[in-house]
């Protein structure tokens, strides 16, 4: 390797060709930087680790807020919630009662149906029965009967019967 560099170059060529002098350019480097922002942070009372830990109860005080929020809307839904459980409650109850008055009503529905049907058997039977009583009855052996009708005594007592009968 063929050296182009002067002998008499300064102190950073020299640098460049020794890593030890390189590190301890960097620390003496690094070094002067803490020291300037220990500096700083005394000069202007800003130190990064009080900001962080006003912004983490800042955080807490936010987070126990929205906690607290969350809790009151909880109750408020569970609430709502209890009021519609028993409203449909109430709604279940009153469709079972429906439900057992409309069982009753087609129960006497049927009832009143066989009822209807036996009396319809009964009046056909007797229609039958007086039918055929009818027919067997001489129609020559009974004499008819004309039933005479009543004459009015005065004329105002035919009138009152005339108006009345129409």
């Amino acid at each position: 390797m063929i050296d182009h560099a002067p002998q008499s170059a300064g102190p950073i060529a020299r640098l460049g060709r020794q890593p030890i002098a390189i590190a301890a350019v960097a620390l003496v480097i690094v070094v002067f930087s803490v020291g300037f922002i220990a500096l700083w942070r005394s000069y202007t009372g800003n130190a990064p680790e009080t900001d962080r830990v006003v912004a983490t109860r800042q955080l807490q005080a936010r987070a126990t807020q929205a906690s607290e929020q969350l809790v009151e809307k909880t109750k408020g839904l569970e609430a709502t919630q209890q009021e519609s459980i028993d409203q449909l409650q109430m709604v279940q109850d009153q469709l079972q009662s429906v439900r057992r008055l409309l069982a009753a009503q087609q129960s006497d529905t049927r009832k009143l149906s066989e009822q209807v049907g036996t009396l319809t058997g009964a009046i056909e039977g007797l229609r039958q029965s007086f039918a055929s009583t009818q027919a067997s009855e001489p129609a020559a052996d009974t004499p008819r009967r004309r039933v005479a009708k009543a004459k009015p005594r005065t004329r105002s007592a035919a009138r009152s019967r005339a108006k009345a009968g129409g």
